[in-house]
């Protein structure tokens, strides 16, 4: 009765979606609003983040039984987003997605797919993984449609959709399953890490395939810092800064300063909700460099941080979840036709070079793959510009091509300036989040 109850609420009180590009100069200003829940926050990040739309400043307010969202977003091109089609767009996927209880953990795997099999992996990272895995799916006839694959502190996470060469479909032999499974296995375990390598074959869920990589690499504590800097001094300045501290009406406020990049809010906020915490004011600003993030939370119970280990737990897995997508390499970029066997040849040669992947997101439509992959040298340092020119030499100039050199990189000085949300409350005043009029 209580969930039916619920369900009548929540049809009398739609989302409301509110799409501006009148009241700020420089972007287009999204404001949601909505019965609160847990979990809406990540709901609407998500949204704005499959859109590619890039936050720049975003006020976040659900006290009480209501929520509401005030974002600054603007395209990859730094424009507002102008186009009717799109904006009709992101407001259906904002009222609808809104309207849905948040996935949870539990999703994982629950809805059978015929077109792929899904496969997650956790193990050791070390030179080389990448080509093995892709290699050993090669070698059992399993063609990999898309992935993303990251590494952290020493661990690394993918999760990849195959299918069966033969049929272009999921694999659903028992037993062939079992055999891809122990092979992984096999290929993951090699090191004899203290930490056991995972694998498992489910068919795929209704859940962002980013958000079950933090979720896998969480599992598997990678925010447990590992100093393994080989050959390489770790530039502690560039690591983000977090902090957290309790303030009067039993809220705990985490602020972050840390490198900007695309998707930041969406690791945070999914970071924080996957760890039982609810946002209850947030307010985010980036500058041209660096993003200032602050958040009032209390845990679902209703408490806030109340001890120093959960306090050093949170900063650790905050720290975790800005630094598992940054990257400071190389970034290279395939654009071809596809064909049997191209992954496991591609991170071959990498390998061959002595070049690490760090990160990759694979994916393959109509007959052609479009891969980015994120490369250092065996030791963490940028690879040597003759290397890249010789791999390029054996794939093809035009097929791969470098879409970033961090040594090429200007490092402009600029930061941003945080402040407190409770001089905000002060001051009453939101004038710097431009916002559009309140729905009363």
């Amino acid at each position: 009765m209580d969930d039916e109850y619920a369900k009548l609420i929540r049809r009398m009180n739609p989302p409301r979606v509110v799409i501006d590009n009148i009241s700020c100069e420089d972007a287009t200003v999204i404001q949601v609003g909505s019965l609160n829940k847990h979990g809406i926050l990540l709901q609407v990040v998500q949204v704005l983040t499959d859109m590619n739309l890039i936050i720049r400043k975003a006020y976040i307010s659900s006290d009480g039984g209501w929520f509401m969202d005030v974002f600054n977003v603007i395209d990859h091109n730094g424009k507002k987003i102008r186009d009717r089609e799109t904006i009709d767009y992101i407001e259906k996927r904002l009222e609808r997605d809104v309207s849905f209880a948040p996935s949870l953990r539990s999703s994982v795997g629950v809805m059978p797919s015929e077109d792929h099999t899904s496969i997650e992996l956790t193990g050791t990272d070390r030179p080389g993984l990448l080509s093995e895995v892709c290699a050993v799916l090669a070698d059992l006839q399993c063609n990999v449609v898309n992935a993303e694959i990251w590494t952290h502190n020493a661990r690394a996470a993918a999760v990849a959709h195959v299918t069966d060469r033969s049929t272009g479909c999921a694999i659903k032999d028992a037993k062939r399953l079992s055999t891809i499974k122990q092979l992984l296995c096999n290929v993951l375990n090699a090191n004899n890490d203290f930490k056991r390598a995972k694998t498992t074959l489910s068919p795929p869920g209704v859940m962002n395939r980013e958000r079950r990589l933090h979720q896998i690499m969480f599992d598997d504590r990678d925010y447990e810092r590992v100093e393994r800097m080989v050959g390489r001094v770790e530039d502690k300045s560039s690591r983000p800064q977090v902090t957290v501290l309790n303030i009067e009406k039993d809220y705990t406020v985490i602020t972050m300063r840390s490198k900007d990049r695309p998707k930041l809010l969406f690791d945070i906020v999914c970071t924080l909700t996957d760890m039982q915490y609810v946002v209850f004011h947030g307010m985010v600003n980036t500058g041209k460099m660096e993003a200032y993030q602050e958040f009032y939370i209390r845990h679902v119970d209703g408490l806030p941080i109340s001890s120093d280990a959960e306090r050093e737990r949170v900063i650790q897995c905050l720290e975790a979840a800005i630094e598992r997508r940054a990257f400071e390499g190389l970034e290279l970029e395939l654009c071809m036709e596809d064909r049997i066997g191209l992954l496991s040849d591609i991170t071959r040669i990498f390998r061959e070079n002595s070049m690490c992947i760090k990160r990759a997101e694979i994916s393959t439509k109509g007959g052609k793959v479009k891969d980015t992959f994120y490369v250092t040298d065996v030791t963490g340092n940028p690879v040597d510009p003759k290397i890249i020119d010789s791999i390029r030499g054996q794939i093809g100039q035009t097929k791969l091509q470098v879409k970033q050199n961090p040594i090429l990189a200007p490092k402009p000085p600029e930061t941003t300036t945080g402040f407190f949300l409770g001089n905000l409350f002060k001051a009453r005043s939101f004038q710097n989040f431009k916002l559009i009029r309140s729905y009363s």
